[in-house]
């Protein structure tokens, strides 16, 4: 709680001050050296106690799992908060099956449906904590080692293994295409950040990616479209802005939420040769275990953090609150 004490006698002295005499006499009268002197009456009413003005900022406490997800008791909280968490698919008839609260403030699924999908997978896992509690900038921080995604390989029971991106990588920009290295973990976090992408699939080819980062209240929006169009060898299969991959990550109690949505257009001719939620699935299975990867090495640096708190952070036992300058 902090307190604020607002003098009225100073608020009526900075008006005081900056009248303008009246008239030509009153103004020569002002300019004269004579002192002018004040009973201590006369200024009796321009200092008075004005009571104290009181805010109360209210307490943040980051939020429990079901009061983002409520209703999922229907599910065993192991395979939630397993790695690979609970999927759902849907076509361009069907709705989402995974829904947050209404009042949770997430809304992945306008987004993903603003370019019109015809296909779209749904994922949500909590990721435990194991030696201390991550916060925003965590998060952020692991999102940021776009060069390691390539390095995620997918092992089945058979004992087979995927390599699903043969190269990932930082750009430029979106018309100056050139690789860039990955920034140095940030000690703050932006409101929002733009980032160019390069992903080399391993059957597509070269996908172009603009991802957008947003912070809200209680978590990251990471929202990844393509800006360029997608082909697979001389045939052009996906226009410009039709994939939507959109990643919803916030801290809750239990651990590390992530929601994902991704929706994709493929003609029909291409839908009838494939099996696209296996693809697409695998897919948003890199991106977890990519993510989860960055959280485990967000967990190592923590006693640096404590031990030696970066400017412009202020440490709390639940969760990291930034300043912004």
């Amino acid at each position: 709680m902090g307190l604020t004490k607002i003098s009225a006698a100073a608020v009526f002295l900075s008006f005081f001050v900056f009248i303008f005499p009246l008239n030509a006499q009153e103004a020569a009268e002002e300019n004269r050296d004579d002192p002018v002197e004040f009973d201590d009456e006369d200024l009796d009413y321009l200092f008075f106690e004005a009571p104290d003005l009181v805010f109360e900022a209210p307490r943040f406490e980051i939020r429990s799992f079901d009061a983002v997800f409520p209703g999922y008791s229907k599910y065993d909280k192991e395979d939630i908060m397993d790695e690979y968490g609970i999927r759902s698919s849907f076509d361009r008839k069907g709705s989402p099956s995974i829904m947050p609260a209404p009042n949770s403030g997430i809304s992945l699924y306008d987004q993903v449906m603003k370019r019109k999908p015809s296909h779209v997978v749904e994922a949500l896992v909590v990721i435990p904590y194991i030696t201390r509690e991550l916060d925003l900038l965590d998060v952020y921080n692991s999102l940021g080692r776009i060069t390691h995604i390539k390095d995620q390989i997918l092992t089945y029971a058979s004992g087979r293994t995927l390599s699903v991106f043969k190269d990932t990588t930082r750009l430029d920009n979106s018309v100056n295409r050139r690789a860039v290295p990955d920034p140095a973990p940030s000690n703050r976090l932006p409101y929002s950040e733009t980032m160019y992408i390069r992903f080399t699939d391993t059957y597509i080819g070269n996908l172009f990616l603009r991802g957008n980062i947003t912070q809200s209240l209680y978590g990251l929006t990471y929202d990844l479209t393509n800006f360029r169009d997608v082909s697979f060898s001389i045939f052009k299969i996906m226009k410009s802005e039709r994939i939507s991959i959109i990643l919803y990550i916030e801290p809750v109690k239990e651990g590390i939420l992530i929601y994902a949505m991704s929706g994709f257009f493929l003609p029909d001719f291409i839908l009838e040769k494939l099996n696209l939620t296996v693809n697409i699935n695998n897919r948003i299975t890199v991106l977890l275990n990519w993510i989860v990867e960055g959280l485990r090495i967000q967990e190592t640096i923590a006693v640096d953090r404590v031990n030696n708190p970066i400017e412009g952070l202020i440490q709390n036992e639940r969760f990291n609150k930034l300043i912004h300058n």
